[in-house]
């Protein structure tokens, strides 16, 4: 039968090659869509990644630092325990003490944390602590043994009266630990987490 005589079949249902453009042209835009949601969903992806690992680069960041912090505020001691007030001892007593307790239970907090993230780390700042406790805690004894300050004068202490300078090779021992650290876990989280993609 002739195409285009009564009965004949028309045009190709099947999407043969009879496919209309209309019907490429759907294809096409469908086609389209597809890919631009998936490149769409692959840059939302790596971008989250990138924020993640950004956020757990600053929380580390700033845990060492409080960590270096109470560090610093351990080695104050000593100069604070000299100028204690005169006039109220007693009461100075409890006062450091009580401070340099909750200090103490800083530093045990941050030991624990540290040796949960990464030993290199941990053992820097082991060492840290050790010789700040022996350090700054034998020149924090030695104060106690002083008269409290009694004067303007008093509040200044002599050169060499309070060494603390043993501590400098740990505390910088600690910051290229921490330094280290960050560079690694930028770098091992990301290679991880593309080997996971």
């Amino acid at each position: 039968m002739p195409p285009g005589s009564p009965g004949s079949p028309g045009p190709s249902a099947s999407g043969g090659a009879g496919t209309s453009g209309s019907d490429l042209l759907l294809t096409g835009l469908l086609s389209g869509a597809v890919i631009a949601a998936a490149v769409a969903a692959m840059v939302n992806l790596v971008l989250s990644r990138r924020k993640s690992l950004e956020d757990e680069r600053a929380r580390v960041r700033t845990t060492c630092a409080e960590a270096f912090e109470a560090v610093a505020r351990y080695k104050e001691f000593p100069y604070a325990i000299r100028r204690r007030r005169n006039d109220t001892a007693a009461e100075e007593r409890v006062r450091l003490s009580d401070e340099l307790r909750g200090l103490q239970a800083r530093l045990s907090y941050f030991t624990a944390w540290m040796r949960g993230e990464d030993a290199d780390l941990s053992t820097a700042f082991d060492d840290l602590v050790r010789n700040l406790r022996r350090t700054a805690g034998g020149a924090c004894h030695d104060a106690w043994l002083t008269p409290p300050a009694q004067s303007d004068a008093d509040m200044n202490s002599a050169p060499g009266v309070v060494d603390l300078s043993d501590l400098t090779m740990y505390e910088d021992a600690y910051i290229d630990a921490v330094s280290n650290h960050l560079d690694a876990l930028i770098k091992t989280r990301r290679i991880f987490r593309l080997r996971r993609s």
